[in-house]
């Protein structure tokens, strides 16, 4: 205890240093080549990200509104990370410095009325109309999560000071903005999703565990584990992301159940008339084992998840794989060793506590009634009839094993049927790629965001093209992406505007491209840095920036690779001049391989991890029946799955397409546990039938209890407001019912069936031993 406590500690130490990840890099693999393209070459070479502040009013072309923008502007200026600022108020100060030789804001009405009219062209895409105006604001593109927070934050505060008349409504909102608020409303969510899930798991033990003392204890337990993953992850450094952070729920519903399997039988035990010290050493030599196989095999599912594209999911496989061990260990441990403690106290207890629940459990200790020490002479061990009197739970599960048994051929054959069934299904399923579904609806940011999106007519979505150039100021180039950039925007219907730097350099020569090269090095250098920064870096490369509207979330994924595939075939066939290559990249882009990554390979790690389990198994048990037996349930469960999921109409999101990995992983470790305890019983003396049912009994009671708290921890996550969290907790929910299905329907005859026939073979194989070494003796003695 001592040793936890010291664990503890360090753990709440270590998690201090757990970063949350959300960049490129949780998407796109490091030494992908669209991560350089991206990150590197366009995200710290050209991105800003753009934080709008939108006002609303009856009429936002007055002295007292521009006045107000002005405030704003100069406010937010000196806000560290913003690289510029552009609202009508700037444009008027600048025409009337021109004009004038004074920059500020027209004190007229009449002047700014006089100056909007006779410049359209320069307000038109931020006065959108007689009622909204936009404040445009950029910051650095390669600004971390906490550096936007900041600058929103004081952005807002800003807003509130500027002093804007009353009767005008102030939006703040951009993509920036809308994907802090989608994280921080997740981590909310999640938080307050586990709270729930935490109380339902309480209500769940007390109905399903309660033929054990101290049936709450596994909780607290499994949180001990979770508080050392917090700290393995601190230590290790696997970050945290938006896909990890559901991870915790999946090491509770595991991790319960190891901390259920110990608890019961050492409970188990003890009712069986040992001591506390006896059985805790039977609980560690018979179940421990057990459980470690089950862990391994579940860790080995769990590698799977090592084969995707996505780093994110890698984490994910890793966070799992530290958890269950944690879990474990806690369990081992922790669990055992209160156990251990608080039937010592029970026993010793002189005022009599504990009595009463002590006796309804079946359990004697030194201060009973009688006054006589439980009779350790002779304790009732594997393949005995337990002294307490069957639960309901227990007689309900034996009789479902003895239907299943009576049943077996039909129920195993329309088990294979479905499973294939469910299989081939599963090849139909739709992805949902929209990623706007994928977040709450109802969102206040979400609804700024698509607002402004509306009266903006069609801005958002970019797609990127980089140009690595020997000469920036070849006139032939200039003139290339001219050309391109109009036909692009001509011919394609989705994309509705395209920006460089040859707008930029035909402003300052009067509508025309130089001629020559040192003409436009001459106006490169009188064009001011803030303007020329996200068009041109150096003399090498350049960027064409395409606006392509709401595409995201009219075309979804597969519509935006399309176009994408469209541009680069455009390039192909309008030939920049030599020596120029072209790389199209962007967030749309990433995004694209992301899901691609995440869906397109769920079936092959499914595969794997099959094909890894299996092998795991071969080398434990060096048994081909005890290998196959825990994996041809959890074939079923994944065929199944797919006809569940097809038949409800639910697609597959980037957080439901691992469920093949993760349900083996979960699902695997029912059926070996069950398998260990028949096994046992049999080692014990019993019969196949017998051992089945002595298996179910026993250990299928505590399956009961961790698969029904796991089941209702993840129903929590069905009422989350993310439909993406909450189809992830609907489709594990789904699983894990399937797991147990198969676990007391499948298994019990899957198991009895293979056993009983590999001695058949054995016998067969014996009896033909023994014909050859009567024939080979009878040749002998003639």
């Amino acid at each position: 205890m001592a040793v936890i406590f010291l664990l503890v500690l360090l753990s709440f130490q270590a998690a201090q240093y757990i970063e949350m990840a959300s960049g490129t890099e949780t998407q796109v693999s490091k030494d992908s080549q669209l991560y350089k393209d991206y990150d590197h070459l366009f995200l710290n070479t050209f991105s800003t990200e753009n934080v709008i502040v939108m006002v609303e009013g009856n009429d936002v072309k007055t002295k007292e509104l521009m006045k107000a923008a002005d405030r704003l502007d100069q406010q937010v200026s000196l806000i560290p990370g913003v690289t510029s600022v552009s609202s009508p108020a700037s444009i008027l100060k600048q025409i009337n410095y021109a004009k004038s030789g004074r920059l500020n804001v027209p004190d007229s009405e009449r002047e700014i009325q006089e100056m909007m009219e006779s410049y359209p062209e320069y307000f038109e895409s931020l006065v959108l109309d007689e009622t909204h105006m936009l404040t445009v604001i950029e910051i650095e593109g390669s600004s971390t999560n906490q550096q936007q927070e900041d600058i929103i934050n004081n952005i807002k505060i800003s807003s509130d000071e500027a002093d804007f008349p009353p009767g005008y409504k102030i939006i703040i909102t951009g993509r920036s903005s809308l994907m802090l608020d989608i994280q921080s409303e997740m981590g909310k969510s999640m938080g307050l999703l586990l709270g729930i899930a935490g109380a339902l798991m309480v209500v769940v033990l007390f109905l399903v565990f309660r033929h054990v003392r101290w049936g709450l204890l596994p909780l607290p337990v499994v949180l001990l584990g979770i508080v050392f993953t917090f700290g393995i992850m601190g230590y290790t450094g696997v970050p945290m992301t938006m896909v990890s952070m559901s991870a915790f729920p999946v090491l509770i519903g595991i991790g319960i159940d190891y901390a259920i399997q110990f608890h019961n039988r050492m409970e188990e035990e003890i009712r069986c008339g040992r001591t506390s010290s006896q059985a805790l050493v039977s609980t560690v030599k018979n179940t421990a084992p057990a459980v470690l196989i089950a862990l391994v095999m579940t860790a080995l599912g769990f590698v799977s998840l090592f084969t995707s594209v996505v780093p994110m999911i890698q984490d994910f496989g890793k966070l799992l794989l530290i958890g269950v061990i944690m879990c474990y260990i806690a369990s081992l441990f922790f669990g055992l060793i209160t156990l251990y403690g608080f039937d010592w106290i029970a026993r010793k207890n002189p005022y009599g506590l504990f009595r009463k629940k002590d006796e309804k459990n079946g359990i004697a200790g030194e201060n009973s009634k009688n006054g006589q020490k439980a009779d350790l002479e002779n304790p009732v061990c594997a393949g005995d009839i337990p002294v307490h009197e069957p639960g309901v739970i227990e007689k309900t599960l034996k009789k479902l094993t003895g239907i299943t048994l009576k049943y077996s051929t039909v129920i195993l054959v329309i088990s294979f049927l479905t499973c294939c069934a469910g299989i081939y299904a599963d090849q139909s399923i739709p992805i949902q790629t929209d990623t706007n579904s994928m977040i709450p609806q109802d969102m206040p940011s979400l609804i700024n965001y698509k607002h402004m999106q509306n009266i903006m007519s069609g801005s958002g979505d970019h797609l990127n093209v980089i140009l690595r150039v020997d000469d920036a100021s070849d006139p032939e180039l200039l003139e290339w992406i001219d050309e391109f950039s109009l036909h692009e925007v001509e011919n394609r219907g989705h994309i509705y505007g395209a920006s460089s730097i040859v707008d930029l350099v035909k402003e300052q020569n009067g509508g025309t491209i130089p001629k020559t090269s040192e003409e436009i090095k001459a106006i490169y250098d009188d064009i001011p840095a803030s303007q020329k920064q996200k068009y041109i870096e150096g003399g090498q490369l350049l960027h064409i920036d395409l606006d392509i509207g709401t595409a995201m979330a009219d075309l979804e994924i597969t519509g935006i690779e399309e176009l994408r595939n469209i541009v680069l075939q455009d390039i192909q066939w309008m030939q920049p001049p030599p020596g120029v290559s072209v790389t199209i990249t962007g967030s749309s882009v990433v995004i694209i391989d992301m899901i691609d990554g995440l869906t397109n390979g769920r079936s092959q790690m499914t595969l794997l991890g099959v094909l890894l389990v299996l092998m795991g198994l071969l080398v434990v048990y060096r048994d081909i029946v005890k290998a196959l037996s825990p994996i041809i349930p959890m074939l079923v469960v994944i065929g199944w799955s797919g006809l569940v999921m097809s038949a409800l109409d639910i697609a597959y999101n980037p957080m439901t397409a691992v469920m093949g990995a993760l349900i083996l992983g979960v699902g695997s470790e029912y059926s070996i546990l069950m398998m260990e305890r028949y096994f046992e019983e049999k080692d014990a003396g019993m019969d196949s039938v017998d051992a089945i049912y002595q298996a179910v009994s026993t250990t299928g009671t505590a399956l009961i209890a961790s698969g029904a708290t796991t089941v209702f921890g993840f129903s929590a996550l069905i009422v989350s407001p993310f439909p993406m969290v909450s189809s992830f907790g609907l489709v594990t929910v789904i699983d894990v019912l399937l797991a147990m299905v198969v676990t007391f329907v499948i298994f019990p005859p899957l198991i009895v069936l293979m056993d009983n026939h590999r001695k058949k073979n054995i016998g067969i194989l014996e009896k033909l031993q023994d014909f050859r070494k009567s024939r080979r003796a009878g040749n002998l003695n003639t």
